[in-house]
């Protein structure tokens, strides 16, 4: 019998285009989350380097938080992150749905 075993990539593509790995993420000590940042987070999980649930853990996110950042970046790539434009892009976007 074959056990499902959890398969990793040792490295992915991040946002940039870059390789990324677990050493190269962001460390998990990290307060100040720009742009760049947490493009890389969502690149790590959606290329399967870490699961969901460990990015959380790792650098004290709620899961919403994260599902936010990656649904900012499915809507509006990584102009979406930013901050200061949140209430732009989520009105674009619903703009967007109505028609």
């Amino acid at each position: 019998m074959i056990e499902n075993q959890k398969i990793r990539p040792a490295r992915v593509i991040g946002p940039l285009g870059e390789p990324l790995t677990l050493d190269t993420l962001p460390p998990p000590s990290t307060t100040r989350w720009v742009v760049r940042r947490k493009a890389e987070v969502v690149a790590a999980v959606n290329g399967g380097l870490l699961s969901v649930d460990e990015v959380c853990q790792r650098y004290g996110l709620s899961v919403e938080e994260f599902a936010g950042w990656q649904r900012a970046i499915d809507r509006s790539g990584m102009p979406g992150l930013r901050v200061t434009r949140i209430q732009h892009y989520r009105t674009l976007y619903e703009r967007q749905q109505k028609y």
